[in-house]
């Protein structure tokens, strides 16, 4: 599955231009929503309605999508790298040498030649622009649960209003990117994680209302999509298509890295604490992202060259 997403990555950049990457983000989070939802509410529907043998056999068939559209769509064009010479009269050793330096040592140092000192700066963004947002996923259910939400209640909303409305932000996030820029795009979707983390703090003091459960949710998964769309067209910027694989995967592995650890004491918060606490903690972790924002939007980032020079 890892294999997978970073050979789609590594397509949607080299497959367009830099202008329209802010689209292609768009269009690859609605196709990797509707598959969320077909996996998960569709194959459920299937089961319950006939089996799970019938289940399994439609998402076959849906998988089935995936080679067909590698056999009709063409291989984009690859950057030329400097040429080493022929390989053949050298020992397996010395290739094996060679094709991991140009694997993996060469778009690792091409990044942070391109950069600079300021590449640390990059990765510290990277690495705290989501972390807002999946602190406060981690105690979404259970806060739902505590509130008093009944399950039909939270089903309904997180698994069927939410996942559409964030596929709604993110084509809406798309367009955006492609007429503000990504820097603008990339603080808008910065603050409003944050502000959609306030209203969780603001549901926590309220009564157990439906209506107030679809606003803040809507808001806030209107809120991931626009920031993830934008973020991921950011992150397709930044690469070399000489070496976009190794570079995006290097990009989308340390974007969690953090978050994921800083997320794992959201329960330890919580009970130490109160749900409007917690969720005013988990905006205030996204104000680092803003900040970091400000220092990259001040600088003027080179564009990522075609070619390794």
């Amino acid at each position: 599955s890892a294999t997978q997403d970073i050979t789609i990555d590594a397509w949607r950049i080299e497959a367009i231009g830099e202008d329209y990457q802010g689209a292609m983000a768009g269009a690859y989070q609605l196709g990797y929503r509707l598959g969320m939802i077909v996996a998960g509410g569709g194959a459920f529907s299937l089961a319950h309605f006939h089996s799970w043998p019938v289940a399994y056999l439609f998402m076959a068939g849906f998988m089935l999508i995936g080679p067909v559209m590698v056999m009709i769509i063409a291989e984009p064009e690859h950057p030329p790298l400097s040429d080493k010479g022929s390989n053949r009269e050298l020992s397996a050793l010395v290739r094996l040498k060679r094709w991991f330096v140009g694997a993996v040592v060469d778009p690792f140092r091409e990044f942070f030649v391109r950069e600079g000192a300021f590449a640390l700066v990059i990765l510290a963004f990277i690495m705290v622009y989501r972390i807002s947002d999946i602190t406060l996923g981690v105690m979404a259910n259970p806060f739902y649960i505590d509130m008093g939400y009944s399950e039909l209640e939270i089903g309904l909303v997180t698994k069927t209003v939410g996942p559409f409305v964030t596929i709604a932000g993110a084509l809406v996030g798309g367009v955006l990117v492609m007429r503000f820029g990504k820097m603008r795009m990339l603080m808008t979707g910065a603050v409003l994680v944050v502000l959609t983390n306030l209203l969780f703090a603001w549901l926590a003091t309220q009564e157990a209302k439906l209506l107030w459960l679809i606003l803040v949710v809507g808001a806030d998964n209107l809120a991931a999509g626009i920031a993830t769309t934008t973020f991921v067209a950011y992150l397709s910027g930044l690469t070399n298509k000489a070496y976009t694989a190794t570079q995006y995967a290097l990009f989308s592995s340390i974007m969690l890295l953090l978050a994921k650890f800083v997320a794992g004491f959201s329960g330890v918060v919580v009970d130490h604490s109160s749900y409007p606490v917690f969720f005013v903690y988990a905006a205030v972790l996204g104000i680092p992202s803003v900040l970091l924002i400000l220092i990259l939007i001040r600088r003027k980032q080179p564009t990522a060259r075609e070619v390794v020079e």
